[in-house]
């Protein structure tokens, strides 16, 4: 146990206990946004808060908003976007419910004009 304790498997475990398990199926939208005007006051916070309104659309489960970490600089780690969404959904149909849902395309129309380069990362929990 004193090597898992080291590794950090308990920890691991307790917390993939406290939340609900992923299911088979479920599908995990992952979105990185840059800003057009990183340095403009107030566009930032516009966005966080654009996306933040998405909470409201009944087919997301899981809604994270958030901005680089100040973690290591590894070759490996990209935290050139600006703010990111991950989202979760129980299917692939939910999700497509949610891109043409009216407050999506609201948070699109209002806040479309702030970035300047979207990256998207769709994956399906196997």
């Amino acid at each position: 146990m004193g090597l898992m304790a080291a590794l950090g498997l308990p920890v691991l475990g307790a917390r993939a206990a406290a939340g609900a398990a992923p299911r088979k199926g479920q599908m995990v939208h992952h979105v990185f946004f840059w800003l057009k005007e990183p340095a403009r006051a107030g566009d930032r916070e516009k966005l966080i808060a654009g996306l933040k309104t998405l909470r409201a659309i009944p087919e997301i489960r899981e809604l994270r908003v958030g901005v680089p970490a100040p973690t290591e600089q590894r070759s490996v780690v990209d935290s050139s976007y600006h703010v990111s969404e991950l989202m979760v959904f129980d299917t692939v149909a939910d999700q497509a419910r949610y891109q043409d849902h009216p407050i999506h395309q609201r948070f699109v129309e209002t806040c479309g004009d702030l970035w300047a380069r979207v990256v998207v990362y769709d994956s399906i929990d196997v």
